[in-house]
């Protein structure tokens, strides 16, 4: 019988932790949980501990371009890095000496912050996802993500999932709309369904008018819509790998407000959305203010160049990238100084 004593505690320890797993499976990250995985958040949180970027940080984006935010993300060591200090050489904001860190064609820039899962810079490239659909090109998505993650049928787990789900107080069953009923104004829903076209529509036009009057923003969708026609017409932002006539099936739901992938970002609660005709971007709140202000420089730099190129005396490479000329130079760092007194 001793002998029997810890082999049974060991069962009984590995019980527990599957009993523990298994009640995790779904539904979301606790409060505790959500503050932990996003500690660095500098500003506010929802109830649920989801961090809340300011409105005002958030509109700052409707000028930006992906360009500007990949660009910030790089000189930062990554989105997933603390801030970098600025040191010699080098401006906080995604510029270096005052002039942003831009490349032109076959530049320095040109294919940084695309590519794997390395470290340094590479890290940025995975908070970008391109290869969309776009609902309204032209039309940026800007907001704070609320993502549901889907995975195909499997009885076995979708009957724990229900039970628990009505456990906890709830009447109707456990799906899709579950999430969609939890958004607030600012809120992108970002859905991870495994980029399945099979599946059908996530959404219809009615859902999706319920997600823009609710958010008054758009959403994010590794998967199919359906109801494009319809959804169309409505001034909203959105992006999806395709439409089918279908409506969803062989999906359940198991998870809200957790970590997502959505291709080969890596998605939290809390992150900003930001979309642009060229992809979406997904931005950790710890890099939010940062390229705000890279972004401001960035759009000096580009006042700057193309008033240089008005002036049509110059050469491309004695402006663009970085004036070459120390008059020139100068001429740049000056009004730079000027612009960005300005804006305070």
């Amino acid at each position: 019988m001793r002998r029997l004593m810890p082999a049974l505690f060991a069962v009984a320890l590995v019980a527990l932790f599957f009993a523990s797993d298994a009640q995790a499976q779904m539904n979301t990250l606790t409060r505790e949980e959500m503050i932990k995985y996003t500690a660095q958040n500098p500003f506010d949180r929802f109830p649920d501990g989801r961090p809340r970027v300011p409105d005002a940080l958030l509109a700052a984006f409707q000028d930006m371009a992906s360009e500007e935010v990949m660009g910030a993300g790089r000189a930062g060591g990554g989105f997933g890095a603390p801030a970098a200090a600025p040191g010699p050489g080098r401006a906080g904001g995604g510029v270096a000496g005052g002039v942003p860190a831009r490349g032109g064609a076959g530049g320095a820039g040109a294919q940084a912050g695309r590519g794997g899962g390395g470290g340094g810079a590479a890290q940025s490239a995975i908070t970008y996802t391109d290869g969309w659909q776009i609902l309204k090109p032209g039309k940026r998505l800007v907001g704070r993500a609320f993502t549901l993650q889907l995975m195909p049928w499997r009885a076995d787990i979708a009957t724990v999932d229900q039970a628990e789900w009505k456990q906890k107080g709830n009447e109707l069953t456990l799906n899709h709309q579950s999430a969609l009923d939890m958004l607030q104004a600012g809120d992108v829903i970002v859905v991870d369904a495994g980029g399945n076209l099979d599946a059908g529509g996530i959404i219809g036009d009615n859902l999706a008018y319920y997600i823009w009057k609710k958010t008054g923003a758009g959403f994010v969708i590794d998967g199919a819509i359906r109801d494009l026609e319809g959804i169309a017409k409505f001034d909203m932002a959105g992006y999806f790998r395709g439409a089918v006539p279908p409506a969803i099936t062989g999906l359940m739901v198991t998870g809200i407000n957790v970590p997502v992938r959505i291709g080969k970002a890596t998605v939290m609660p809390g992150d900003v959305v930001f979309g642009d005709r060229e992809g979406v971007n997904f931005i950790p709140p710890q890099a939010v203010q940062r390229i705000v202000e890279g972004a401001k420089t960035t759009h000096i730099h580009d006042e700057w160049t193309r008033k240089k190129f008005d002036e049509n005396k110059w050469k491309s490479t004695d402006i663009y990238g970085s004036p070459r000329d120390p008059a020139l130079r100068k001429e740049y760092d000056e009004y730079l100084k000027e612009q960005r007194a300005k804006q305070k």
